[in-house]
Order: C-alpha cells, then sequence, then structure tokens
C-alpha cells in the first residue's frame, strides 16, 4: 500500500500518522504537496514523517508509469459519479494499490485522475459528500489494509 498524498502541512502530516499507523509501506509525495518535513508537519504526524518510508515524486505521467511497471494498481479518490464504493473495492482489491489523495477542497488534478486506473469513494451520509483529507486518508487506509 502505498498512499500519495498533496496538500497543506497540517493534512500531510496526519496522512503520514495514517499510514503509520495503518499499516502503509511508503508514502509518496507530490512536487505540489506541504513539506512533510517542515515543523507543523512533524509535530501533526508525531513523528512519524521521520518513521515511514516516503519520497516526493515528479509529475503524474512518470509516476503512475512508475507505479504501474512495478505492478500497482492506482486508485484515486474523489468524488466521481463513476467511483467505486470504496468497501467494495477493498473486498475485491489488488495485491499492490497505491491510493491517491489530493489537496484540501481541490481534490485531484484532471491530470491525475487521468493516470489512475480506478476511482474510489468513501459513502457518505446526511447530505455530505466528503471527509477531511486526512480523515479521508485514515478510512481509506483501515479499509484497505484491514
Amino acid at each position: 500500500m502505498q498512499p500519495i498524498v498533496a496538500g497543506q502541512h497540517i493534512n500531510v502530516g496526519a496522512a503520514f500518522r495514517a499510514a503509520a499507523g495503518l499499516g502503509a509501506d511508503a508514502v509518496l509525495v507530490t512536487e505540489r504537496c506541504a513539506d512533510p518535513l517542515y515543523r507543523r508537519s512533524v509535530r501533526v504526524s508525531m513523528g512519524t514523517v521521520l518513521q515511514v518510508p516516503w519520497t516526493r515524486q515528479p509529475g503524474w505521467a512518470d509516476s503512475a508509469r512508475l507505479l504501474h511497471d512495478h505492478g500497482f494498481t492506482i486508485a484515486a479518490m474523489a468524488l466521481d459519479e463513476r467511483a467505486v464504493d470504496l468497501r467494495e473495492f477493498s473486498a475485491h482489491r489488488p495485491e499492490r494499490v497505491a491510493l491517491v489523495l489530493g489537496t484540501e477542497g481541490d481534490g485531484l488534478t484532471h491530470q491525475a485522475l487521468r493516470h489512475a486506473d480506478t476511482t474510489v469513494v468513501i459513502p457518505m451520509h446526511g447530505g455530505v459528500d466528503s471527509l477531511n483529507v486526512s480523515a479521508a486518508s485514515a478510512v481509506a487506509l483501515y479499509t484497505l489494509t484491514g
């Protein structure tokens, strides 16, 4: 399991904490991502940015090609009418999954979505359409590693 995150320092730190606590193998961050080693990221992560293997990835085309070359299925988390329920995807999940998360508010770029093999969504209730990206990362990692 390789989560790929982009976003603000607080969300990056929280996503790293979820990755560490829920057994992700590594975290890949994009060039648009806030610095995981920024003091606030490290603090929110409870230091797990210093434990979880991670690297900064170049543009999406190269990253997707690299992940596919290593046998990963790229699952993008996004609100999309064609998105698969996360529980359904998890029930039949491929052996190697790279989970792609977007920024708070804007979500994933069109380029990131184009390179994904599938789009997954966390089913929501009560008129709520999505969770904060760090909360979504925790839910998705728990579902996929559980």
